[in-house]
């Protein structure tokens, strides 16, 4: 594998087209998806990011500093513990506001409501680039080897991305967003999963030794969105068993990917 950016391009690439694909479904449908829908949908996005975040970032990063001389837990806790204050900070710090929410989060803003509603969605899929790209890099650090594990990876992100797309673009719609620019501001939420996914697999290029720490640090951004954002409201409602069983759903559907084909 001579270009790991060209891989990392496609296979964050196919997960932004998974993320538009979704948004385009509020060309088809007008409505509201039902609360226990998007249960399924959120629980199901919960467990293949912890399964992805355990198989393809924490155990390649323990892996990896144990390869560099380190004790395997240092790199793995050192860098998952600064993920999650990244991504604790952007959340804190940046304007956005989640479906349904009656009120915004991060630092007050004079910005749109819609506006903030895609910061949202884009915030929580800064991660999953990052996760997806690593995957490649490191599979090109190894000439290859690792990169049906780094595919298996983009898949499981891709089929979570689905809903995650129309997630941002259905609701955009109820708020007296036009359809086709609904689906321009769902499909873009999407954008930036490239845009780091290349970015940092031009800082692993430079930065080697730190492979094990960029890891398990995209698993702790990931980690933060499953904890703060999509377990909960997986579980909104009276029934939120439906919620529990598509987080194990999909926790299998990415260990099995992430085994068969790594």
């Amino acid at each position: 594998m001579n270009h790991p950016i060209l891989w990392a391009a496609v296979g964050t690439g196919f997960t932004f087209l998974m993320t538009a694909l979704g948004a385009a479904t509020v060309l088809v449908f007008r409505g509201k998806t039902s609360p226990a829908l998007q249960r399924v949908f959120l629980g199901f996005a919960a467990g293949v990011m912890i399964a992805a975040s355990v198989f393809s970032l924490l155990l390649p990063a323990i892996e990896e500093g144990e390869a560099a001389g380190l004790p395997g837990w240092l790199p793995a806790a050192g860098g998952f513990v600064l993920g999650v204050l990244f991504l604790w900070g952007m959340d804190s710090l940046l304007p956005h506001l989640h479906p349904d929410a009656p009120d915004p989060e991060g630092v007050p803003s004079s910005w749109r409501r819609t506006t903030l509603m895609v910061l949202a969605v884009t915030l929580h899929n800064i991660p999953e680039g990052m996760a997806v790209g690593l995957s490649f890099a490191l599979a090109a650090q190894h000439s290859g080897g690792g990169l049906t594990a780094a595919l298996a990876l983009a898949i499981g992100i891709g089929l979570q991305n689905f809903p995650e797309g129309a997630a941002i673009s259905l609701p955009l719609r109820q708020e007296g967003v036009p359809a086709g620019r609904a689906f321009l501001y769902g499909a873009l939420s999407g954008l930036v999963e490239p845009v780091f996914g290349v970015l940092v697999v031009l800082a692993a290029g430079n930065i080697q030794p730190f492979m094990p720490w960029l890891l398990s640090f995209a698993a702790g951004t990931m980690l933060y969105v499953v904890t703060e954002e999509l377990i909960p409201q997986a579980h909104l409602g009276e029934h939120s068993n439906t919620g529990t069983i598509s987080v194990m759903v999909g926790f299998v559907v990415m260990m099995v990917l992430d085994i068969a084909l790594g």
